[in-house]
């Protein structure tokens, strides 16, 4: 009897230990088979992503070749379907490219890809990679300068700052600052006393000195001056609001213009103005014809969004809330006598900052802050001062009526966006006139989605967005 029992619990043991080892090993089988599949679903979504990719790259080459494309759009073909095979001949998958054309005035500013790859070993793993197709703007810039410039310590700096002369940088600042020369004279207009006859392409006090790279390729001051004849004919044919020379002379005229939250732009005909003396670092001694004495409603006028562009033939005063992306250009093209300055009149604002708004001024010659502006001032925008300057007069007290003395010194000035300047900028003077304190903060959004028209930096085309959906 106790042998049976012996027996009997003998078994009762085996078939246990049968049981648990039944299921530790089908719990690793599953584990192995899961493993597996996850392993085959891992490899099937790089080679995935890496047909995605192929269908991007081979997009561009089709739009490198098919150049009318990035012209007017003509020759875009979407949906696209590109094979892609391994170096040996083997078919690895598909890519389906959809292309989009950012259209402005009937010109292409550039072109959205979004390839969906998928691989032949399991097409169930798609990855979708979005890609931006254009020449990259001036609006990956705070500042560009063509010519020798002295960033103050009263400044504050934020973004890419570049000149394509030597740099006196004592500001602080928390991004890559260029020069496009080895060294260059520093003098004591720039800050340098006594002056430096071979000072480092960027010299000076600044916070960041490792930040300092000299020289670097110029930027090509001849890519960013935009063709104003084509620009005068696209706004007046393509659906964008165009006004010519305002009646009166040079110097008494121009259009006042302020944009609204609604998404439209008041415009008013400047009929007078007065002018007073003031210094320029571009000019010397000058007058500056910048305040409206005289203005005539011309109304109030919706901005297309299928040509955002508004070409003037004289000076323009600028300012309020801008709602959408919008150009705006103060040129002469076919009035050799004349290149025409635009004001930023008042405070310049967006009525939001996801990136949907933007604004780009464009002026044959000078960007400038006129005398009567704010105390502290906020602009936002791509400022462009093609043959002159950017910057802000210096006034004299002795030489203006007194109720304008107050606006000799301002306290504040913040620029969100891009300064490109021909010529020796200035906000701020040596005697304590001009801005105390300047914040300049390059716009990252405007970078890669400019408003349209906005000066390129480079001729070459790039991807400037790439991101995986």
């Amino acid at each position: 009897m106790k042998l049976k029992s012996n027996r009997g619990i003998t078994v009762f043991l085996v078939l246990g230990f049968m049981g648990v080892f039944a299921i530790i090993l089908g719990t690793i089988s599953s584990y192995v088979l899961t493993q597996g599949k996850y392993g085959r679903a891992l490899y099937a979504r790089e080679v995935a992503l890496n047909v995605a990719e192929s269908g991007v790259e081979y997009y561009r080459w089709f739009l490198a070749h098919n150049p009318a494309i990035m012209d007017n759009g003509a020759g875009l073909i979407s949906p696209y379907t590109y094979a892609v095979n391994d170096p040996e001949g083997g078919s690895m998958g598909s890519a389906q490219v959809t292309a989009t054309a950012g259209l402005q005035c009937g010109a292409v500013q550039w072109v959205d890809l979004v390839s969906n790859g998928k691989a032949d070993i399991s097409p169930g793993f798609p990855r979708i990679l979005s890609a931006r197709y254009m020449q990259p703007s001036v609006a990956e810039y705070s500042y560009v300068v063509n010519t020798n410039v002295w960033a103050g310590a009263s400044r504050n700096i934020r973004g890419p700052y570049h000149s394509n002369g030597g740099v006196r940088m004592d500001a602080t600042h928390n991004s890559d600052v260029t020069s496009a020369v080895a060294t260059w004279n520093c003098t004591s207009s720039y800050g340098c006393s006594p002056t430096q006859s071979n000072a480092p392409g960027v010299v000076g006090s600044g916070s960041n000195p490792a930040l300092w790279t000299y020289p670097v390729p110029t930027v090509n001051f001849a890519a960013i001056a935009v063709d104003l004849t084509d620009l005068k004919s696209k706004a007046q044919t393509g659906g964008g609001i165009y006004y010519g020379v305002a009646s009166g002379s040079v110097n008494s005229r121009g259009y006042h213009l302020i944009f609204n939250t609604a998404g439209t732009v008041t415009i008013y005909r400047v009929t007078s103005t007065n002018g007073y003396p003031s210094f320029s670092s571009q000019y010397g001694n000058t007058m500056e014809y910048s305040v409206i004495t005289g203005e005539t409603l011309l109304g109030t006028f919706n901005i297309s969004s299928s040509c955002s562009l508004m070409f003037f033939e004289d000076r323009v005063w600028v300012e309020g809330t801008v709602n959408g992306k919008v150009t705006v250009v103060a040129a002469t093209p076919s009035d050799s006598s004349t290149s025409p300055d635009a004001y930023l009149n008042n405070n310049i604002y967006y009525a939001a900052y996801d990136g949907t708004d933007g604004l780009t001024i464009v002026a044959e010659r000078n960007v400038l802050l006129p005398l009567v502006i704010p105390n502290v001032m906020e602009i936002h925008g791509i400022f462009i001062a093609q043959s002159g300057h950017y910057g802000r007069d210096h006034f004299y007290t002795s030489q203006l009526p007194s109720q304008y003395d107050p606006y000799v010194t301002r306290s504040q000035l913040t620029t969100v966006g891009t300064v490109v300047s021909n010529g020796r900028t200035g906000t701020s003077w040596t005697d304590g006139t001009g801005f105390l304190t300047r914040l300049d903060y390059y716009d990252q959004q405007l970078a890669f989605s400019p408003p349209p028209f906005t000066p390129i930096a480079s001729t070459d085309y790039q991807f400037n967005l790439w991101r995986e959906q």
